[in-house]
């Protein structure tokens, strides 16, 4: 297997509420997963700007940034995803762009193992970056 040089960049917020548990959308295209906020980079763009561009276009929301819990590639998609812990008001109103159908609060337990392994660095952060490869 050849190394590749060139990855896909991604960056996705980790927003918690009161109960503990992660926010997730639905996404209308592909598989229609749910995930975590965010996306890919724009040309020019650093990745506490492409998150905070993401969230505003997904959510609707401002979010603030607090930390860089961790970098992931993902080799079945040649991507590097930089995983944010943010914060958003607890008033605030959450308005789902066209890309997106749904949004919930789930609880860790829920999620799959590559989601669990990516919020409990989150949660867990202590001023290291993490860092895997799925």
């Amino acid at each position: 297997m050849a190394f590749k040089d060139e990855f896909k960049l991604s960056c996705h917020a980790v927003i918690f509420n009161q109960q503990q548990q992660v926010l997730l959308v639905r996404a209308t295209y592909g598989s229609c997963n749910w995930g975590l906020p965010g996306g890919a980079l724009e040309p020019g763009e650093t990745i506490h700007q492409a998150l905070e561009r993401e969230c505003l276009e997904e959510l609707g929301l401002k979010v603030r940034i607090n930390c860089l819990s961790g970098v992931y590639f993902h080799s079945a998609y040649n991507s590097q995803a930089f995983i944010f812990g943010c914060e958003i008001d607890e008033s605030a109103k959450i308005m789902l762009s066209s890309e997106h159908s749904a949004y919930k609060y789930s609880p860790i337990d829920d999620l799959s193992e590559v989601q669990k392994i990516r919020i409990n660095d989150c949660l867990n952060f202590s001023g290291y970056v993490k860092s895997a490869a799925f």
